[in-house]
């Protein structure tokens, strides 16, 4: 079989999809990287500046696969599916009684139960709820994670869950939540901040597509979360909105410095130390208010 020599490798080779072949290696090796290449070839491409790109592609591989965001999605999805079963009272399309008195929903009457701050997300409002948190948290975490592993993902992800639940507690709190919005928009947050950031170098016009497009989804959400909050005549508790700003918040902040600090150590970067404090300093303030000031 017939090889080919190149005397150096060349970092635009990567970001056209192809791996450079080394000395004796063949053609027929070198397209062995299938899929895979391609698909990081595109990740990279929608993630990151073109100057961190090359030094992606070097490292690039399938393994390990995004294993936090798609478990977490696995959950979220089996805990609808069982309580759509378990009290099928219109728990398919909105909320029922089976979902208020789950252990899981974030209750205001109940908010002694610490755990609910972060379990709620696990609890959806139907499958439009479900549906658009789990199409949203894959097609953007799934390539946030390849770039950026589990570890950082999932520190923005659950950074906007709890970040939505407190600040509900403290501007909302009369109203109930379930859903996972909270960690969502802290991965929209991130990467529409990076996005924003970096739009000359990830391609101008791909940049301001990607920018329009999450400003699109989240006004539609957003006015859909406000609606079933101060419009809907449903009867029962209803769901705040707050978490969904919350969250975008923390992403904006947390999730923007992680997201951005590809190939750098972040324990050297002051932005760093400064979004982890003011989460901190917010977290122990939303904390002591639910403690000493929450007007039950």
């Amino acid at each position: 079989m017939e090889t080919i020599e190149i005397e150096e490798k060349d970092p635009l080779s990567y970001q056209q999809g192809q791996r450079v072949r080394k000395r004796g290696e063949s053609a027929d090796e070198v397209d062995g990287i299938g899929c895979c290449g391609k698909f990081q070839t595109s990740v990279s491409r929608w993630m990151l500046p073109e100057d961190l790109r090359s030094t992606y592609m070097e490292r690039a591989n399938c393994c390990p696969p995004p294993i936090f965001i798609i478990s977490i999605s696995l959950v979220e999805l089996a805990v609808f599916i069982y309580y759509a079963v378990w009290k099928p009272q219109k728990q398919w399309v909105t909320l029922g009684e089976g979902i208020w008195n789950s252990p899981l929903s974030y209750r205001p009457d109940l908010r002694e139960q610490a755990w609910r701050f972060i379990s709620y997300m696990f609890v959806h409002a139907g499958v439009q709820h479900i549906m658009g948190n789990l199409i949203m948290q894959l097609l953007l975490g799934i390539p946030l994670e390849l770039v950026h592993k589990g570890f950082e993902v999932g520190m923005v992800y659950l950074a906007g869950v709890l970040a939505g639940s407190l600040a509900s507690s403290i501007f909302d709190p009369s109203s109930a939540l379930v859903g996972a919005s909270g960690g969502v928009y802290a991965l929209m947050g991130g990467y529409f901040m990076n996005a924003v950031v970096n739009y000359k170098e990830m391609m101008p016009l791909l940049g301001i597509f990607r920018i329009v497009l999450i400003l699109l989804i989240v006004g539609t959400d957003v006015g859909f979360a406000l609606y079933r909050r101060f419009l809907s005549d449903e009867v029962g508790m209803k769901v705040s909105f707050v978490a969904h700003i919350a969250g975008g918040v923390a992403g904006m902040t947390i999730g923007y410095v992680f997201f951005s600090s590809y190939n750098q150590k972040l324990l050297k970067d002051p932005r760093f130390w400064l979004c982890i404090v003011g989460y901190i300093v917010c977290l122990v303030f939303a904390v002591l208010f639910n403690i000493f000031l929450f007007p039950a």
